[in-house]
């Protein structure tokens, strides 16, 4: 069992080094995390969402934002559209599972906006509703995705694609990419920056 345990983490590093040296995806990081900054200064939220384990990766990269991540500062505004159960119920029931977060979106999302949607197939349709919705209404969509992207990918303003097949080590992988956006994001409006 031991043997197990270990080639599991060591699949974790190696997916981890894979990123390490895409210097493509690299930049993305980047960009998504200077487009949520100037958002910021800009008065605007970010909206995130996803299924199962990615609805979970949307409420944690949420409360990192409106809490704190790295030290006490100012709240700083983000949603995950998948927390509030009489929505999604509601809109499941009445609009259908594919519409939970467009409806949402409609809604609460305003242009300036950033929506981030988390997928590890990047064919959630819930979730590419949300970013037709999303552009209609002038916000920014992000795609935080793994495989070969799917049609988020296609979709997004910019996607960030986990280059792997493998869901736990893609899931692994966006709460990485989320906690160094939130690092950046709460370093660059409230301390001292990133180099």
């Amino acid at each position: 069992m031991k043997k197990y345990i270990k080639e599991q983490i060591k699949k974790s590093f190696e997916i981890k080094q894979t990123i390490y040296e895409n210097e493509n995806l690299i930049n993305k990081i980047e960009e998504v995390s200077k487009l949520c900054v100037a958002l910021y200064r800009g008065d605007k939220k970010t909206i995130l969402a996803g299924n199962g384990g990615s609805a979970a990766d949307a409420q944690h990269i949420a409360a990192e934002l409106v809490g704190r991540y790295g030290f006490d500062r100012p709240s700083i505004p983000s949603l995950a559209l998948t927390t509030d159960t009489s929505c999604l119920t509601a809109i499941g029931n009445d609009y259908g599972y594919d519409n939970v977060f467009s409806r949402q979106l409609e809604g609460m999302g305003q242009a300036g906006d950033i929506f981030i949607g988390i997928s590890t197939s990047g064919n959630s349709k819930n979730i590419i509703n949300a970013f037709i919705s999303a552009k209609k209404k002038g916000i920014t969509t992000v795609a935080l995705v793994g495989r070969d992207g799917g049609e988020m990918a296609k979709m997004a303003d910019v996607a960030l694609v986990v280059p792997s097949d493998s869901t736990p080590r893609i899931q692994e992988s966006h709460i990485l990419i989320g906690h160094i956006i939130c690092d950046i994001i709460e370093k660059e409006i409230f301390g001292d920056g990133v180099n």
